[in-house]
């Protein structure tokens, strides 16, 4: 009778820990909301204050290169500073999203306010640990990894649209420029591998490098239909081509296009979870076979440098996933147009977040061997079909 008790009672409890989670998502889906909403206020400040500059240098005569230094200095400071303060956030979040999945309560304490400033502290105490470099490494090598792993995930922000106005590097090649850059970060996975002179980091170094170069191939892919459909590589022209609404009622979101939507979305989806090596997709640093992987022999300001580009990455790749196939700013209901677009693309990838989290805590890992053959036996092939279904869909829509 005990037994059976105790096993009701854990089950009422997972229940409520599942209600409480469900709460959370709308919380932080609202919380991303409002912040977003004074993100889309800092672009005409911006504007503003740089007007203002330029005219104070005009009638007092100072140097051209002082508003010429705000141009360039404060939109990479301000991106800098979005990309160390949401994989802080993001990191919290997936914290709490383990103990309600665990029926635990995860960080209460340091902060106040479930344990909100927990990954402040661990930050500082990671950032003022000693960095112990063991024998034998290659120095150079060593090194420099973390910063060839880190440098790539900062540029991938450039082109991501944040908002109306809020884009660093307006490129017409956007959606290349992304993908090209985030695959430099195979280089510096592999220099960690090698330079720990560690045959663990190399395992996983290996195994990191030839995962990400193989789920790139159909993670590319997988956005050509959308790329085709719309005409352009542009990031800001996919995510207004797809406002407005078919039917009066329909969104517009290249996910509601009937197969292809889907399909194309599923593989980027998935693929950009191997990418960015998060469970099941976690070979390259699994804990029961390679200890860490490749950064092992990693500590202090150097493993955070690991860290922070992996959370970047997740939360990168989500706003890259709302804009192609989410709709980017666009509203899911007419009359919810009033909220503001940026509100609208920063929750959506909120959400796209939450699935990188829960995947973590809900899916077993993959074998190796299985890993390559979902990549090239089934995540190739289909988006071969479905980029030459869309091919059929265009020539129908010209003729």
């Amino acid at each position: 009778m005990n037994y059976l008790e105790g096993l009701a009672q854990k089950e009422m409890l997972r229940a409520q820990s599942w209600r409480r989670s469900a709460v959370w998502l709308a919380g932080l889906i609202l919380l991303g909301i409002a912040g977003a909403s004074l993100v889309g206020e800092l672009e005409p400040k911006l504007s503003g204050m740089a007007k203002f500059l330029q005219d104070i240098s005009i009638q007092k005569g100072w140097p051209v290169w002082i508003p010429a230094a705000f141009f360039i200095f404060i939109p990479p400071a301000v991106l800098l500073g979005i990309m160390m303060g949401l994989p802080m956030f993001v990191v919290w979040w997936e914290r709490k999203v383990a103990a309600h999945t665990q029926v635990r309560l995860g960080p209460m304490e340091v902060g106040g306010w479930h344990g909100w400033a927990q990954v402040m502290a661990d930050g500082i105490k990671l950032f003022l640990k000693e960095i112990i470099e063991p024998d034998g490494i290659d120095k150079w090598v060593f090194r420099l990894a973390p910063f060839v792993v880190f440098i790539p995930a900062y540029l991938s922000f450039a082109p991501l649209p944040f908002g109306k106005g809020l884009v660093v590097l307006n490129l017409d090649t956007g959606v290349l420029f992304l993908m090209a850059v985030s695959g430099l970060s195979t280089v510096g996975i592999l220099m960690a591998g090698w330079g720990s002179a560690n045959k663990y980091s190399l395992l996983g170094g290996l195994r990191g490098a030839a995962q990400v170069v193989s789920y790139e191939i159909p993670r590319f892919l997988s956005c050509v239909p959308v790329v085709m459909w719309v005409g352009s590589l542009s990031l800001t022209r996919i995510s207004a081509a797809q406002s407005g609404f078919l039917w009066g009622w329909l969104p517009r979101w290249f996910i509601f296009y009937p197969v292809v939507g889907q399909i194309s979305f599923a593989i980027y989806l998935i693929t950009t979870i191997a990418e960015t090596n998060r469970v099941p997709f976690d070979v390259p640093e699994a804990e029961s076979e390679l200890v860490c992987g490749f950064h092992t022999e990693y500590g202090g300001m150097m493993f955070a440098f690991f860290f922070l580009a992996e959370y970047s990455y997740v939360f990168a790749g989500s706003l890259l996933g709302a804009v192609l196939f989410l709709g980017g700013g666009a509203p899911l209901f007419s009359f919810l147009g009033f909220i503001p677009s940026w509100a609208w693309l920063l929750g959506k990838t909120f959400l796209l977040v939450f699935v990188f989290l829960l995947a973590r805590w809900t899916l077993p890992r993959l074998r190796v061997d299985r890993i390559m053959d979902l990549c090239w036996k089934v995540f190739l092939e289909w988006t071969f079909v479905v980029i030459l279904a869309m091919g059929f869909v265009i020539l129908w829509r010209v003729k």
